[in-house]
């Protein structure tokens, strides 16, 4: 008996170290890092991002595949330094802004830039260390319907640049609305009055981003516009009469705004004007930005625009056709390489397909595209979504930055470089 009360007492003492040994290990797995996902191949990401960027612009076959499973070990401090308190200087620099004009050249032409933003902080950020001179001038639209912690980011950032700042007059912005165009001329009337002069000005969105360099973009401009306005588009064609029929801006009950249906056309526009369908982007003189602000045409063309469907891609170039117009260009058509975007309509002769995905017939730009993009000889490129393509902006940035730097003609600052490459190897076992 007292046999077996000995074994039945071992088996219980055996029991509980067996349960707290199961414990310990459960607790101590948990307080591991994960461990990468097992895939059936060994992946060497080198030193990332620039090796799988490289093999990306030189669209080697494996490069897409591999950048699947290569993510950037260090997470972006972008946010970070917006949203912690420190001095300008520390944002500035962490945020790896070019302080001083990079040429005489470059110092002596000032661009003016238009840019409505509503999401992506960070996505916001890449574009305007990519396109920020000190001799240039920024006006921000944020869309009034924005976060409130988003708008404060992006207040944050603006007050450290004297040449960047907020439109003095905000809109929620209506994709497709009259706001859209509202936005633009909003900033147009607070450049016009602003301390520093400027030569151009052109006009972006939060998920633009630029594939020429600054000094590019002015040897653009000056060799083949000088003092002309670059507004792409034709005489509106009989089958979008639909796009210059009235619509109202409604709400949705999410908040959110979208256009409602055609409901009845505009035939008489004033001053028996010519319509002209184009493009929403373009590149003004400050000349023909102080005719749209003052010109009765102008101004009752604008009147007329309201209500009617994406009138932004009506009004510049129309304005832009009259002969008397500064810097007009009657006859340019569909010249002025303005923004690289794939068309959903356009696969197969403009571009050899979407490798992202489309949205609204618009490519978003997956890693796949990225050969395609600085093959182009536009400006700029549309469309970017660093939430769902993070690498696509990433590789872009890192390049155009390469590029700026190369250019300079004066001594480059440690911090307008870009954290060091490093070796980043992310082994995948079969």
């Amino acid at each position: 008996m007292s046999q077996f009360r000995a074994t039945k007492s071992g088996l219980l003492i055996c029991t509980v170290i067996c349960i707290f040994i199961f414990l310990y290990l459960r607790t101590s797995i948990r307080e591991e890092p994960e461990e990468e996902p097992t895939y059936p191949a060994v992946v060497e990401c080198g030193f990332y991002p620039d090796e799988l960027c490289s093999a990306l612009f030189e669209g080697k076959g494996a490069a897409p595949q591999i950048a699947k499973f290569c993510k950037n070990p260090h997470r972006s401090e972008i946010l970070a330094h917006l949203h912690k308190p420190g001095n300008c200087s520390r944002i500035s620099q962490g945020l790896h802004f070019i302080t001083r004009p990079l040429s005489a050249e470059e110092g002596n032409f000032s661009l003016a830039y238009i840019i409505t933003i509503h999401k992506e902080l960070t996505m916001f950020v890449q574009l305007l260390r990519a396109i920020y001179a000190p001799q240039n001038v920024y006006c921000i639209h944020v869309d009034e319907k924005a976060p409130k912690k988003y708008k404060t980011a992006v207040q944050t950032l603006v007050n450290c640049f004297k040449n960047i700042f907020i439109s003095s007059k905000r809109k929620k912005v209506a994709y497709t609305g009259f706001t859209r165009l509202q936005a633009d001329i909003n900033c147009m009337k607070d450049l016009v009055h602003y301390k520093f002069q400027w030569n151009y000005v052109i006009n972006l969105c939060g998920q633009d981003f630029p594939i020429k360099t600054n000094k590019e973009i002015i040897h653009y401009i000056r060799s083949k516009w000088n003092d002309k306005n670059i507004t792409p588009g034709v005489i509106q064609p009989p089958n979008s009469k639909s796009k210059t029929s009235q619509s109202h801006p409604k709400f949705s009950p999410e908040g959110n705004i979208y256009v409602s249906p055609n409901k009845r056309f505009k035939y008489e526009p004033p001053h028996n004007l010519t319509i002209y369908f184009g493009s929403a982007y373009y590149v003004l003189t400050r000349k023909f930005v102080e005719f749209i602000l003052t010109d009765i045409r102008a101004k009752d063309m604008l009147q007329w625009s309201k209500d009617i469907h994406s009138p932004e891609q009506h009004y510049w170039v129309t304005l832009n056709r009259l002969k008397d117009a500064p810097g007009a260009t009657p006859n340019a058509g569909w010249k002025g390489n303005v923004r690289a975007v794939k068309r959903r309509n356009e696969e197969g002769h403009a571009h050899d397909g979407c490798k992202g995905h489309y949205v609204q017939d618009i490519c978003v730009y997956g890693v796949g595209d990225l050969p395609w993009i600085i093959q182009s000889p536009s400006l700029f490129a549309n469309k970017f979504e660093p939430s769902t393509e993070p690498l696509v902006v990433t590789c872009l940035e890192r390049r155009h930055r390469l590029k700026v730097l190369r250019q300079a003609q004066v001594p480059v600052e440690p911090h307008w470089h870009f954290q060091q490459e490093s070796h980043f190897n992310m082994k995948l076992n079969g």
